[in-house]
């Protein structure tokens, strides 16, 4: 009986026991929980008020731009004139002023030289009927050299075919020798731009070459600067040369077309002549 009653006292303690027991466990693990709820919530607190700083960092300070000037075409002629240096430039200049003014000339000479031979031919015919006299005063009303071989043809009219080609290829010599003067200083100019500018460059390297001696050290900004200053007039008076050039050939292809009119209207001037003066006879 005693055991009895021991084991189910013992059984009635743990009966009782085990329900508070749990609760305690119970509440244990609510405090736990709610602890590490509320260091969570501290913690991303904490973090969310530290992370727009590691979110939003200091931004770098602007470096400035550079801003490059643009030059107009006379700014960049008027610098590369004054780095290629003022000596050999202004005799490049000098050749270009003058050969252009030659070349103008020449050419508004050679416009006004332009016949139409043709009309005066028709003009020399149908006045020929009044006379030389009326055929000569023909050629004076019109101007260029055609009009003015012309002229030398109809004053020997009276003479003999030979003699009137014998004058109209004399003066014909005169009046082509007039149509190419000046395309020699053309010529010269369109040699010398390049030379000159040569030279300028062969001074310029020497100089060059003098400043690397002096710094006693190959630096490749002074190399390449003295190179580029060198370089200048070489182009410059590559640039002359090939202007002149084409002005020279434009005036040479036009001197070939006036003098082959020239030669055609003569052959039909003295052709017309000699019909004329067997139909005197």
């Amino acid at each position: 009986m005693k055991n009895l009653f021991a084991l189910l006292a013992i059984a009635g303690l743990v009966m009782f026991a085990a329900p508070h027991a749990a609760m305690a466990q119970e509440d244990t693990t609510m405090e736990m929980v709610v602890d590490s709820t509320s260091a969570e919530s501290d913690s991303a607190a904490v973090d969310s008020m530290a992370a727009p700083a590691a979110i939003e960092p200091a931004a770098p300070a602007a470096e400035p731009v550079e801003t490059r000037e643009v030059l107009s075409f006379h700014q960049t002629v008027k610098k590369y004139f004054i780095e290629g240096g003022a000596t050999f430039m202004a005799f490049v200049l000098i050749c270009l002023i003058l050969g252009l003014a030659l070349s103008i000339e020449r050419i508004i000479y050679l416009n006004m030289a332009t016949t139409n031979t043709g009309k005066l031919l028709e003009g020399i015919e149908g006045a020929l009927g009044k006379g030389v006299d009326a055929a000569k005063e023909v050629c004076r009303n019109t101007r260029g050299p055609v009009a003015s071989i012309f002229y030398q043809g109809l004053d020997r009219s009276s003479g003999s075919y030979e003699e009137v080609a014998k004058a109209i290829e004399d003066y014909g010599s005169v009046e082509m020798s007039k149509l190419e003067r000046g395309l020699s200083w053309i010529s010269l100019f369109i040699a010398l731009a390049p030379m000159l500018g040569f030279m300028g460059t062969v001074i310029g390297m020497i100089s060059a070459f003098d400043k690397i001696a002096e710094a006693n050290t190959i630096n490749a900004s002074i190399v390449a600067g003295g190179i580029k200053v060198a370089l200048i007039t070489t182009v410059s008076g590559l640039i002359v040369a090939i202007i002149l050039q084409i002005f020279y050939n434009y005036i040479l292809s036009k001197i070939d077309s006036i003098v082959l009119d020239m030669e055609e209207a003569s052959m039909d001037l003295v052709d017309l002549l000699y019909k004329r003066n067997l139909e005197g006879k």
